[in-house]
């Protein structure tokens, strides 16, 4: 079997050079991106923390009263918000949140069309279903050291890793959805002249709405896993005092931390949910 080691395949070294090509050929292109996304993640948080943090909290169990139309959710919201306020977590939970919702931005604008296509389009589906598995399994670790060679320390390399990690979500959701559409529906459709671009806007994707907003509530879940991991490319949040717990043995700011992390992801999700039938609006 020696032979067969001594013999490597350069697969590494192939990367390498793919990434250095990239460097030398793109790298105006990565530096437009960095800023264009900075300006977003920036807009974003200055959304969130220019505010005073009470106003916040006020503005934010208003909007959970609109869309539950019940008190008991905005009270809920209300607690959680000043919990996080009193521990001292506001300014690193909007930052997270800011990640949060650049990246679920992201993958919406680049999933549902993806999964539309893919559920047209059998090959299409059929070349995508790897390289989804592929983006999920892989360790974030691979894809994060070229994310941070090509985009450099800060909120930039964590959203791109976010993104890769929770892409196949809406991607694949989004596909079910609309592949689930009933064929008597489609036909109806036809047989009133609709057009391909109205089947798709009056029936196909209003039929797939649970299951895209379903797609929207994992992305959320799974970019919130991801704060530790942007952390360690610069990204500020919730991720830095968990790393630091970490660091120092800290269990008193490990559990903070954490149940910070939890309740805005119980909070996030009870915004996306709908109560009637247990489904996403």
């Amino acid at each position: 079997m020696d032979w067969l080691s001594d013999n490597k395949i350069p697969i590494g070294k192939w990367a390498k050079g793919g990434v250095d090509w990239l460097i030398d050929n793109a790298g105006f292109v990565f530096d437009w991106f960095s800023l264009v996304l900075e300006s977003v993640i920036g807009g974003l948080l200055w959304a969130l923390q220019a505010p005073h943090p009470l106003l916040m909290v006020v503005l934010t169990a208003a909007l959970a009263w609109w869309i539950k139309r019940s008190w008991v959710f905005p009270l809920f919201v209300a607690g959680v918000l000043l919990l996080i306020i009193n521990q001292g977590y506001w300014e690193e939970t909007t930052e997270t949140l800011s990640l949060v919702i650049a990246s679920a931005i992201v993958c919406m604008v680049v999933g549902v069309p993806l999964g539309v296509y893919a559920a047209h389009n059998p090959r299409v589906s059929a070349f995508l279903r790897p390289i989804l598995d592929l983006m999920q399994t892989i360790p974030t670790f691979v894809y994060l050291i070229p994310a941070l060679i090509l985009f450099g320390l800060g909120m930039v390399p964590g959203l791109i890793a976010t993104v890769i990690f929770a892409l196949p979500a809406p991607i694949r959701q989004t596909e079910l959805g609309v592949k689930s559409t009933p064929q008597p529906l489609i036909e109806a459709g036809k047989a009133f002249g609709a057009t391909p671009r109205q089947l798709l806007w009056k029936i196909e994707l209003p039929y797939a709405l649970p299951n895209i907003m379903a797609g929207l509530t994992q992305t959320i879940m799974l970019s919130l896993s991801m704060v530790v991991i942007a952390a360690l490319v610069g990204a500020d949040g919730l991720g830095v005092p968990t790393l630091r717990a970490l660091n120092t043995v800290n269990i008193a700011k490990g559990f903070e931390v954490g149940l910070v992390i939890v309740l805005i992801a119980i909070v996030l999700d009870r915004f996306l949910r709908n109560d009637k039938g247990g489904q996403a609006k």
